[in-house]
């Protein structure tokens, strides 16, 4: 039997993740995708998913009445979001009958919200991925599973995430039989310590004050926790002027080839 999903998806991960389902035999009921200037392989998805377009929905409209209905009146069993980036309401969590799962690109409860690479390189936190069920909050629900992620000496925020979006993957892999079969496992985040963080927090830390005195150390995390090209990341300033910094890394035997 089947399993109706409704798919909340953007981005690489989201296409994988929706590519591996439909080679699974799952139906996709329907599709949401963020508004045409937010999509990240939006075509890749859409293509991919082979839905009608009068079951495909703009995720920034979620909230409107007309558009809830009309979600319900697919019946889905199942909401499936992966790197979609609107907050889900109750009323919206409820019309699946098993809820709605999330794939998130850390190892909850560290590094809830955006940039999560950027943040395990920062701050130190455990990196991985995570797949969760969806409560009204950001990347509080239970989690179902996880995969840990080590952060390399030479990661930058760019070669930190490609591992996380493969991570996430093939967790989803992994772990969907037991979803789709009911008996995924649910561990409460409540309780247990991590970290929060939003799209502005970076701009706090972008800048580089010359005057300031830092630890060689954190200096390179904050550089190579901002380089992912072509993402302008951190900067000083010079008459007037931003001057962007990016971090190439290497071990000492990839380089020499010893």
């Amino acid at each position: 039997m089947t399993v109706r999903i409704l798919f909340l998806g953007n981005n690489w991960v989201g296409w994988q993740t929706l590519r591996w389902l439909k080679d699974q035999g799952e139906e996709i009921a329907g599709l949401v995708l963020h508004p045409r200037h937010r999509q990240k392989f939006g075509d890749e998805i859409l293509g991919s998913a082979g839905v009608d377009p009068k079951f495909i929905f703009d995720g920034a409209c979620l909230r409107e009445a007309k558009v809830l209905e009309s979600i319900r009146a697919l019946k889905p069993d199942i909401g499936v979001s992966v790197f979609f980036g609107y907050i889900l309401r109750p009323d919206f969590l409820a019309v699946p009958p098993a809820g709605c799962i999330n794939l998130h690109p850390s190892f909850l409860p560290y590094n809830r919200g955006t940039y999560p690479n950027v943040w395990s390189i920062l701050e130190g936190t455990p990196a991985g991925a995570t797949l969760h069920y969806l409560d009204p909050s950001v990347d509080t629900g239970d989690i179902i599973a996880q995969r840990r992620v080590e952060v390399e000496p030479t990661d930058t925020a760019e070669t930190l995430y490609r591992r996380l979006e493969y991570a996430c993957v093939e967790l989803f892999a992994k772990t969907w039989p037991l979803v789709r079969e009911g008996k995924a496992p649910r561990v409460s985040q409540i309780g247990k310590t991590g970290t929060s963080h939003r799209v502005q927090d970076v701009d706090r830390v972008d800048e580089i004050d010359l005057q300031a005195t830092f630890k060689a150390q954190d200096l390179i995390n904050l550089i190579r926790a901002r380089t992912f090209p072509p993402h302008p990341g951190a900067y000083f300033r010079s008459g007037g002027r931003k001057v962007y910094l990016r971090l190439d890394l290497a071990y000492e035997e990839d380089i020499t080839g010893s």
